[in-house]
């Protein structure tokens, strides 16, 4: 699945250490219509949906940052193989 197009997998090393946020899920959906980019966060009253544009800044900004620290999309899955063939 993490090979096709559509699908980018990303995974965080321990070593990374914990980091602002983390924790929390969200997921940020996002077209080819910036205005249009919406958050979804979980809460303990169900989901939220944020779209106000600081709110998108500082979510697209969380996902940069945790893009950067990630491993790349082949060594997340060369890293996810690796453990499965372990087991």
């Amino acid at each position: 699945m993490s090979e096709r197009p559509s699908v980018r997998l990303l995974v965080f090393p321990f070593a990374a250490g914990a980091f602002p946020g983390s924790g929390q899920t969200f997921n940020y959906l996002e077209g080819t219509v910036r205005q249009l980019d919406t958050v979804q966060i979980d809460s303990a009253h169900g989901p939220e949906f944020l779209s106000g544009g600081s709110q998108l800044a500082k979510y697209r900004t969380h996902l940069d940052w945790m893009e950067r620290i990630a491993l790349s999309p082949r060594a997340s899955r060369d890293f996810i193989r690796d453990v499965a063939n372990g087991l």
